[in-house]
């Protein structure tokens, strides 16, 4: 089965899926925002290809720059945003992008951070994952669960043993979760 860091490794490093893998794909977060603004990438993928997405990937992020921010939207914003083309414009995704924002609110007000709260999950699979996100969040089908815990280092499958960005990178940043099996 061909993995992500297959796809990418002999695209021109000004790739969009190549930038991805290099920089982001299987990193941990930064802060809780950077982890909001990667489950919006991943909700905004639903139904269309990643290709479509990382090319709108900035004005995503710009967009859904915060989890403070964007719980605070009202229907007014909900249509200005319908109006920007930069992002995915769908009304169920922007909706699930508010209620969510509003529940990680509630998550970093009791576990002091959604990161945290991840971290502290007893799930081992991506079905335990799915389940526990479609009681707690919009939007969050098998595949965006999936995807969005592989791309933060909390699903193993992130990138191949042999990938440059596994053995060099991504240890520095101190991941201890991704241990990716694909290549055995």
């Amino acid at each position: 089965m061909a993995t992500y860091c297959s796809s990418v490794r002999d695209l021109p490093l000004d790739n969009v899926h190549r930038q991805h893998h290099d920089t982001e794909h299987g990193f941990p977060p930064q802060d809780d925002d950077d982890l909001f603004r990667r489950l919006m990438l991943e909700i905004s993928q639903a139904g269309l290809s990643f290709e479509t997405v990382l090319k709108k990937k900035k004005a995503i992020y710009e967009a859904f720059p915060s989890v403070k921010r964007v719980a605070a939207l009202q229907e007014a914003d909900i249509l200005r945003l319908l109006q920007n083309s930069g992002i995915i414009r769908n009304r169920l995704k922007i909706q699930a992008a508010i209620a969510n924002a509003q529940k990680i609110q509630r998550i970093q007000r009791k576990h002091g951070s959604f990161w945290h709260w991840l971290k502290m999950q007893p799930c081992k699979n991506r079905e335990e994952w799915t389940q526990l996100f479609r009681k707690k969040f919009r939007f969050t089908g098998g595949e965006i669960v999936n995807e969005f815990l592989m791309s933060v280092g909390m699903l193993p499958g992130a990138h191949d043993l042999d990938c440059r960005i596994f053995q060099e990178i991504i240890p520095k940043h101190g991941v201890d979760r991704i241990d990716d099996k694909s290549n055995t």
